[in-house]
C-alpha cells in the first residue's frame, strides 16, 4: 500500500471534518506558551516574569497530562476532554484578567499553571482513537502506522502554525488578542473534538477491560519517555538559542517564525515515514533517527547569524518527526489497549518536561556565552538520544517482539 493510498483510506474512515477538527483543537496548546510569555513580558516589562509564567504552564501541563490520560481510559475521552477544553479556555481568560489587573505577576504564574494543568493533549488523545477506528480494516496494522505518521506530522505542523499565529495576532493587535483567540479556538474545537463520535468508539473498544490489572510503566516505556524527554530538550534549547540570535539582530519577534522552520522539514519527513518498509523495524528506526538527530544538530555550533540558522533548522527538522513518530508508535504497540491514553500522555508529558529542562539550561548558558552554548544543549540532547536508543535497543526489541507474537 502506497502512503498516498494509505492516507486516503485512513481519512476515508473518519471523513475530513474529524481530521480538520483534530488538528485545530491542538493549536491552543502550541499557541499558549509563546502567547503567555509575550503577554506577561509585555505587561510587566520583564522577560523573566514572562518566561516563568510560560514555564509554569508547560510544567503543569506535563504533570497533569498522565492524570487526564488515565481518566480518559477509565471514563472515556468525551467527558474528560470536554471538561479540559472548557476549563482551559476559562483559565486563559482568568490569566488575561489578572495580567491586566495590575496584581503581582506571581498571580499570573498561578493562573498560567492552572491553564496548563487542565489543557488537553489532543495529539495523544487522537492517537488513542485510531486503532478502534481501523478495527474492521484488513490492513489495520499498516493503517495504524500511517495514522501515527500523520499524527506526528500534525503535532509538528501545529507547533509551526501555533507560534506563527501568536506572532500574527501580536502584529495585528496585541498579545491579549492573540491569547484570547487561542482560548476561543480551545473552547470551540476542543469541545468539538471531545464530542465527536470517535471518542465514544475509542472508549467502547476497551470499556470491559479491567485496567487496574494492566501494567503501564515498564522498562520499555521508561526508555521511550527518556527518548521524548530528549526531544523536548531539543525544542527548548533550539528556541532559546534562536531567541538569542533574533534579539541580537534587533528582531526578537522573529523567534517564533524561525523556530517554526524546525517544524517545516519535520512535517515533510513525518508524512513520508508511512512509506518505510516493515523490515526496517521500529527499534532500528529509533536508533538511526537518533543518530540523524545528533549529526544534523552539530552544525548549530557554527551558526552565528539568522541567515545561517534558517537552513540548519530546516535540515535538522527532517530528523525530529521521524524520531517522535517512532517513540509514540512503539509506545502504542507495547501498551495494553486499555492503558493507551495514559501511555500517550506520559510520552507527551515527558516531552513537555524536556522542553522546560532544555530551555532552562540553555537559558543559563546563553546568559553566559550567547547562542553557541545554548545550541550545545541541543547537541548534548542528541548524544543522549543515541545513548538511550542504542543502549535500550535490546529491551525495546524484546518487548516489541513479545507483544507482536
Amino acid at each position: 500500500m502506497s502512503p498516498l493510498t494509505g492516507y486516503k483510506r485512513l481519512f476515508g474512515l473518519t471523513g475530513p471534518t474529524y481530521v480538520l477538527v483534530g488538528f485545530l483543537a491542538r493549536l491552543p496548546l502550541a499557541m499558549s506558551q509563546l502567547g503567555v510569555l509575550l503577554l506577561v513580558a509585555g505587561t510587566t516589562g520583564s522577560y523573566g516574569a514572562g518566561g516563568a509564567c510560560a514555564g509554569a504552564l508547560a510544567i503543569a501541563n506535563a504533570v497533569g497530562a498522565p492524570f487526564w490520560g488515565t481518566a480518559a481510559d477509565r471514563v472515556g475521552q468525551r467527558r474528560v476532554v470536554l471538561l479540559q477544553s472548557l476549563a482551559g479556555a476559562a483559565a486563559m481568560i482568568v490569566l488575561l484578567v489578572l495580567t491586566h489587573a495590575g496584581v503581582p505577576w506571581g498571580w499570573s504564574a498561578v493562573a498560567s499553571a492552572a491553564a496548563g494543568l487542565v489543557m488537553p493533549q489532543v495529539g495523544p488523545m487522537a492517537r488513542v482513537r485510531w486503532r478502534p477506528i481501523t478495527a474492521r480494516s484488513e490492513h489495520q496494522k499498516k493503517l495504524v502506522d500511517i495514522a501515527f505518521s500523520y499524527e506526528g506530522a500534525a503535532d509538528e505542523a501545529s507547533f509551526v502554525l501555533g507560534p506563527a499565529l501568536i506572532g500574527l495576532g501580536v502584529s495585528l493587535a496585541s498579545p491579549s488578542f492573540a491569547l484570547s483567540a487561542a482560548a476561543v479556538v480551545l473552547a470551540v474545537f476542543g469541545a468539538w473534538f471531545a464530542l465527536h463520535p470517535t471518542a465514544v468508539q475509542a472508549h467502547d473498544a476497551h470499556e470491559d477491560t479491567g485496567i487496574h490489572d494492566l501494567t503501564l510503566v515498564t522498562p520499555a516505556l521508561i526508555l521511550l519517555c527518556a527518548s521524548q524527554l530528549v526531544i523536548g530538550a531539543v525544542f527548548g534549547s533550539v528556541q532559546t538559542g534562536t531567541s538569542v540570535l533574533a534579539t541580537d539582530a534587533g528582531q526578537p519577534g522573529l523567534t517564533g517564525y524561525f523556530h517554526a522552520l524546525l517544524g517545516v522539514g519535520s512535517v515533510v519527513a513525518g508524512l513520508s515515514i508511512a512509506g518505510l518498509p516493515d523490515r526496517f523495524t521500529l527499534p532500528a528506526r529509533l536508533r538511526w533517527f537518533a543518530v540523524a538527530l545528533l549529526v544534523l544538530a552539530v552544525p548549530l555550533l557554527l551558526v552565528d547569524s539568522l541567515a545561517l540558522l534558517a537552513p540548519v533548522l530546516l535540515v535538522l527538522g527532517v530528523s525530529v518527526a521521524p524520531y517522535m513518530i517512532t517513540t509514540f508508535t512503539l509506545g502504542e504497540r507495547i501498551t495494553p489497549p486499555a492503558r493507551t491514553g495514559a501511555a500517550m500522555t506520559l510520552l507527551a508529558a515527558a516531552t513537555g518536561l524536556g522542553y522546560a529542562v532544555g530551555a532552562a539550561i540553555a537559558g543559563r548558558l546563553a546568559d553566559w556565552g550567547g547562542q553557541t552554548p545554548a545550541f550545545a544543549v541541543t547537541v548534548a540532547a542528541g548524544v543522549v538520544a543515541v545513548v538511550v536508543s542504542w543502549g535500550g535497543s535490546r529491551v525495546l526489541t524484546r518487548t516489541a517482539e513479545r507483544v507482536s507474537a
